[in-house]
């Protein structure tokens, strides 16, 4: 299939100040939706251990969760390793106000990272990318606030899946290749895997985890 017959460019999509808006919106009103935008996470789950084992120990290391939401997933890392320095990013600051002490935040754009070159030693994205629209310019970002050597480890929805779930209209799934292709402009090593959220259960094809090194 051809995929960006689908999806359209993803080079030419814009993440416009409407569409922006339409997007924090949405966030803010799921912030009330425990049901489907939970605050926390199993920690077995598998999402979580691949992560930490690609980026490695955590301790004196500053960390970032792009499009944290709630900070399921920094809330069991700072758990886990309270010594790491930990943030949260996510464009909703009624999502945000849901991260438990100990993380820090910041409101803003995957599109438009408020943060300094090489200021984080790594980051990850968990099935937030898919509403950066300009997905191009967000990994991008990504690979620039990232220190050379840091890890970056994107599980997100995979493009050969569309239609398994609904969406909203904005939100855009990837293929391995495309996502590999986007971070080797800034990454010496990147990789990727069918991945399931239990390590012994065999993957569906949903989700994709992509691994990479700056």
């Amino acid at each position: 299939m051809d995929w960006r017959r689908l999806f359209g460019n993803p080079e030419r999509a814009q993440l416009t100040a409407e569409l922006r808006a339409r997007i924090q919106s949405s966030f803010d009103q799921a912030a009330g939706d425990e049901e489907h935008f939970p605050s926390t996470i199993d920690p077995r789950i598998y999402h979580v251990k691949l992560i930490r084992e690609h980026l490695g120990a955590l301790a004196g290391k500053r960390v970032l969760d792009v499009g944290c939401g709630k900070g399921r997933f920094a809330r069991v890392f700072h758990e886990q390793e309270p010594g790491a320095e930990l943030w949260g990013l996510d464009i909703s600051e009624a999502m945000l106000r849901r991260v438990p002490e100990g993380i820090r935040t910041r409101a803003g754009s995957m599109t438009e990272l408020p943060f300094e070159d090489a200021f984080f030693d790594g980051a990850y994205a968990t099935e937030s990318l898919e509403h950066a629209v300009e997905i191009e310019k967000a990994v991008s970002e990504i690979c620039r606030v990232v220190k050379p050597g840091g890890r970056i480890a994107i599980i997100d929805k995979n493009a050969e899946q569309w239609g398994k779930l609904k969406t909203p209209d904005w939100e855009r799934w990837f293929t391995r290749r495309e996502l590999e292709r986007l971070l080797r402009r800034d990454c010496r090593k990147v990789s990727s895997r069918l991945i399931s959220y239990w390590e012994d259960v065999e993957p569906d094809g949903l989700f994709v985890a992509w691994l990479a090194e700056k």
